[in-house]
């Protein structure tokens, strides 16, 4: 069987890629596995796309001939920095280029980026990229656009012959065809994840489009609100007031993320979050993230106001009260404006308990469902009534901040006595 039939082979196995969903890392690795199953030399090689995520603008799986394959993403910032602007890749889009090559030895070697004379060192002599764009346009990463850019390396001598230059071209481009569905669900699913949260989005993807679309579940609710905001806004310059806003946010929802809360909605200054869980079991470790998260909040609220003293720049406080029942889970609004959220009297009870966090002098509080899992994390601050509700609950203050507070009281007593 010629070459040429095997290389058709695996185009026509990557046209039939087309019609499923595959994964995009084992698809790219099978491909260079293929390719060099049926004698085109590559040893190494690159996949890179840009996408769209507010922490990151590429995303890129290296694949190396005998090593574990690699999957990273490029930050925003990564564009600025100096081996970035030394690279090929940002020579390729900035100049719309289509195709780029360098043999790495021999008499015609051109080492003219930093990385060619790294790869020339570890033994590769020749190195192409190929822009593959889904529409008719150049790939870019800058102003979004979208398509592959794949550099491929060679380690044989002599590097890649013009019959393998002609396969790689033409597999890339049934590569990009099989992928490109598989690169614009990724950054659908980026996009609604980061505005709507991971199960919101997935919910929403999956199909829950239509008003009144959703479910009841268990979840623990935390909710956060940021003190004296209104003063806040109206005496600070708008730029600075939006910078500590989302200082505030980062201390806050990036806490309540970071121990695996669902954040569904930024109302003003204050964070929404749920933790859902399905059983007894799931309710005690939902709860755990939960009050870990207020933890967390409360430690990255005190370095960032730390950093901002030094920086001359207002600080900030919030309150944060938990809750943990039944929501109704979907899709309110009007058919044609839609939000994803949580309703019911366990959200309406969470707000209010961290109202009380103002008057009771507390950073956080919490229900007693929420206090009864971790008795010793909590000491009750009473029953209280909460505005709207009938009954008045008894709430509960961090153990640690109670026990500061009595000592503070001790001290303030025996001072007084011994005057």
């Amino acid at each position: 069987m010629s070459r040429e039939t095997l290389i058709n082979e695996i185009g026509e196995w990557l046209i039939d890629q087309t019609l499923s969903q595959p994964d995009i890392v084992e698809l790219f690795q099978e491909v260079c596995e293929r390719l060099s199953a049926v004698g085109v030399p590559v040893t190494r090689s690159r996949l890179t796309w840009p996408t769209l995520h507010p922490l990151f603008q590429a995303e890129t799986i290296l694949w190396r001939r005998g090593h574990e394959i690699e999957f990273e993403q490029f930050r925003h910032q990564d564009e600025m920095s100096e081996q970035w602007k030394a690279s090929p890749m940002a020579y390729v889009l900035d100049k719309n280029l289509d195709t780029f090559r360098r043999n790495l030895d021999g008499p015609n070697k051109m080492l003219d980026f930093p990385i060619l004379k790294d790869l020339q060192q570890e033994g590769y002599t020749d190195y192409l990229m190929i822009a593959t764009p889904f529409e008719k346009t150049t790939v870019r990463h800058n102003n979004m656009s979208s398509g592959l850019l794949v550099m491929w390396s060679s380690s044989r001598k002599g590097g890649f012959s013009d019959d393998d230059l002609e396969a790689l071209k033409k597999i890339q481009r049934r590569f990009a065809a099989a992928c490109k569905n598989v690169v614009q669900n990724r950054i659908a699913r980026n996009i609604t994840e980061t505005y709507l949260g991971q199960q919101a989005g997935r919910e929403v993807l999956d199909g829950a489009i239509k008003l009144g679309d959703g479910r009841e579940t268990e979840a623990v609710v935390w909710y956060s609100d940021m003190r004296n905001s209104t003063a806040l806004a109206d005496t600070m310059a708008p730029s600075d007031f939006l910078e500590l806003l989302n200082d505030y946010f980062e201390a806050t929802a990036g806490a309540a993320i970071e121990f695996g809360g669902e954040v569904l909605d930024f109302i003003g200054d204050a964070v929404l979050a749920i933790f859902p869980f399905e059983k007894d079991a799931g309710k005690q470790q939902a709860i755990r993230c939960g009050t870990m998260a207020i933890d967390r909040a409360i430690e990255n609220q005190e370095a960032i106001n730390a950093r901002r003293l030094e920086e001359g720049k207002q600080i900030f406080q919030f309150g944060i009260g938990v809750n943990v029942g039944t929501l109704n889970f979907g899709n309110i609004g009007v058919a044609s404006r839609l939000a994803f959220s949580v309703i019911g009297p366990t959200v309406n009870e969470v707000e209010r308990i961290e109202e009380l966090t103002k008057v009771l002098d507390s950073k956080a509080l919490v229900s007693a469902e929420v206090a009864k899992f971790e008795p010793e994390r909590w000491v009750s601050v009473g029953n209280h009534k909460l505005a709207g509700v009938a009954q008045s609950p008894e709430l509960f203050c961090r153990a640690a901040v109670a026990k500061t507070q009595s000592n503070m009281d001790a001290k303030v007593h025996n001072s007084q006595k011994a005057h």
